[in-house]
């Protein structure tokens, strides 16, 4: 098996907190973690709500369901019977007992009405995302926590095969696209999870028919990954309602299959864009939607979108297992000044990240970090462009060129 980083973080809300919601998409290996945290480092019992005869037992009569359970207790797939929030509410509200319920959801279950006030107080969320290079590599990676760190050291690395890298990105994350050995049966399983996002998932939270404009949306927006959101042109493209679009957007969101970056402003007068910036949730799947295989990834068909995607992804799960815990953002003036990634911490601090898929760098690609610079003052750390090349070359103060694959071999 192999160890998923955020397992410690998960221990330790369990130490102290009496509801842990560990939410991700579908096939992220959400059951599989919490199986072996309730078998070995928290022993509790563990309940799924896949097996339809204990779901219909817990949204029949939830309270009565929580009452017939001792101790610890994992109920995966919570999701599916959303009557159980309250019973879990007024179970903690009796006794508050640390660590009694670890819970998985493959929806986002914020979305659920009144879930956030009835657990406020109560529960800790935390995020389970495919697999990053580091978790497959053996590796907990600390990249994040290095870039605000005082000092931030060069260091050489192993050179990165541009044919490996090209291979992570295609095959994503999710653990059973990794375990496919051959492309073609990597797409087969793809084509099915997406049949089962969209048809049965999406299907039942919306409770409604007539959502088969899904799958050309999704196309649509990885075709465009990562850009900015434009509701105004989608709606023309897929020839639909903006109200619809915004739903199925949603929808979308809540099954993980797309992400949303905010735009950085800081608080500015300073004419900004607002708009958030659109990722694929895997480049994997993405490059499944697009028809990009190895071989024309190879040739540089789409590298640049696909690179930048992957990175996004990349920095967004070492995130959940950072001890800085950033938020994300994206840059981007109405003069067309950009940075793809930056990175605020609580006090205020401030990284920009630019990706380059390209193996030489050059002065000018530091451009839209330096306007990026001036505009947040002297909350700017650092800027970084992570680009293809195996060098770590300084480009003047706190502006550094790092290999992609920095990511995950900093140690």
């Amino acid at each position: 098996m192999i160890r998923r980083n955020i397992t410690q973080n998960i221990l330790d809300a369990l130490a102290d907190t009496p509801v842990v919601l560990i939410n991700g998409a579908r096939q992220t290996g959400k059951s599989t973690l919490v199986q072996a945290i309730a078998e070995q480092a928290h022993p509790a019992r563990y309940i799924t709500l896949d097996t339809a005869s204990v779901l219909a037992a817990a949204r029949n009569d939830a309270a009565g369901f929580l009452a017939g359970i001792d101790g610890a207790v994992v109920i995966d797939e919570v999701q599916k019977a959303p009557e159980l929030f309250a019973a879990i509410k007024a179970d903690v509200d009796r006794r508050r007992q640390p660590g009694k319920f670890l819970l998985t959801g493959s929806t986002n279950v914020l979305l659920v009405p009144g879930l956030s006030e009835s657990l406020a107080g109560r529960m800790e969320l935390l995020s389970l995302w495919p697999f990053s290079q580091g978790e497959l590599a053996g590796v907990k990676e600390t990249f994040i926590d290095a870039l605000f760190a005082d000092t931030f050291h060069l260091k050489n690395l192993p050179k990165e095969d541009p044919h490996d890298l090209r291979e992570k990105i295609i095959k994503g994350g999710y653990p059973e696209a990794i375990n496919r050995l051959k492309e073609d049966r990597r797409q087969a399983w793809f084509e099915s999870y997406m049949t089962t996002i969209l048809q049965r998932d999406i299907r039942d939270m919306a409770n409604i028919e007539g959502l088969t404009n899904l799958p050309r949306l999704l196309a649509v927006i990885a075709a465009r990954s990562p850009a900015l959101l434009n509701f105004a042109e989608l709606s023309r493209t897929l020839a639909m309602p903006q109200s619809t679009l915004k739903r199925y957007m949603t929808l979308l969101s809540a099954t993980f299959l797309i992400q949303l970056v905010p735009a950085w402003s800081g608080n500015l007068t300073k004419r900004l864009v607002k708009t958030p910036k659109i990722v694929m949730g895997d480049t994997g799947l993405m490059s499944h939607l697009l028809g990009v295989n190895q071989k024309r990834l190879n040739t540089g068909e789409m590298i640049g979108p696909l690179l930048e995607n992957f990175i996004i992804m990349e920095i967004k799960k070492q995130i959940t297992w950072s001890a800085i815990k950033p938020q994300i953002f994206h840059f981007r003036t109405q003069t067309g000044q950009e940075v793809d990634i930056v990175l605020e911490d609580r006090a205020g601090n401030i990284v920009g990240i630019e990706v380059k898929a390209s193996a030489t760098i050059h002065a000018n690609d530091f451009k839209g970090l330096r306007a990026f610079a001036e505009t947040a003052g002297k909350r700017f750390r650092r800027g970084i462009v992570l680009y293809t090349g195996t060098e770590s070359i300084p480009f003047g103060e706190a502006l550094t060129a790092l290999p992609v694959q920095i990511l995950w071999h900093n140690k």
